[in-house]
């Protein structure tokens, strides 16, 4: 019998692209050992009251409405935009306590809507542009933009250079729920 020898290197580089595909899949990762079972006489404390809860269900998520207004505490006076963003995205959070989370964003997103929000000298909106406009989840930016004017206003900015624009990311998780990536970084 006589063994035929390739004479091009790519041969051999065909070869090991097929030894490469062939090579079993890895083995999945053991589960996470469940938590010790509490003692019968060990009280346990009352689940979270929030509707914000920020660890996943196996349950299919119902749809957050946030249409309860919040009353918010005057907003302060920042001296560049990076305050003024941070300030901006804890008032929406504030402004819409059930329909946002605050824990690690999930892996997969439902959507990530982008709004560029043009603010009045006093702080309050004057124009909101869709940057980003998710192609799944459609629902998710009026839900951003309805979150932005609950946020308002956002304090004085008549002393920040022009234009008065500031740019948020939404991070919206499987139940409508949005944390703002300012709030993320």
């Amino acid at each position: 019998m006589h063994c035929i020898e390739p004479r091009n290197a790519s041969w051999w580089a065909g070869l090991a692209l097929l030894a490469g595909c062939s090579a079993p899949a890895p083995a999945p990762a053991p589960a996470p050992a469940s938590p010790p079972a509490a003692s019968a006489g060990a009280a346990l404390p009352p689940p979270p009251s929030t509707p914000a809860a920020d660890a996943p269900t196996g349950l299919a998520p119902a749809p957050v409405t946030a249409t309860t207004s919040v009353k918010l505490p005057a907003p302060t006076t920042r001296r560049n935009w990076d305050e003024v963003r941070l300030q901006a995205a804890q008032r929406m959070v504030q402004a819409s306590p059930a329909a946002t989370y605050t824990g690690r964003a999930p892996d997969i997103l439902l959507a990530i809507p982008v709004l560029e929000v043009e603010l009045n000298a006093d702080g309050s909106v004057r124009r909101i542009d869709v940057l980003r406009r998710p192609t799944q989840a459609t629902d998710t930016v009026q839900l951003a933009i309805d979150a932005v004017r609950r946020g308002a206003p956002y304090g004085d900015v008549s002393r920040l250079p022009r234009p008065w624009k500031f740019v948020e990311t939404f991070l919206f998780d499987d139940a409508r729920r949005f944390k703002p990536r300012t709030l993320d970084l």
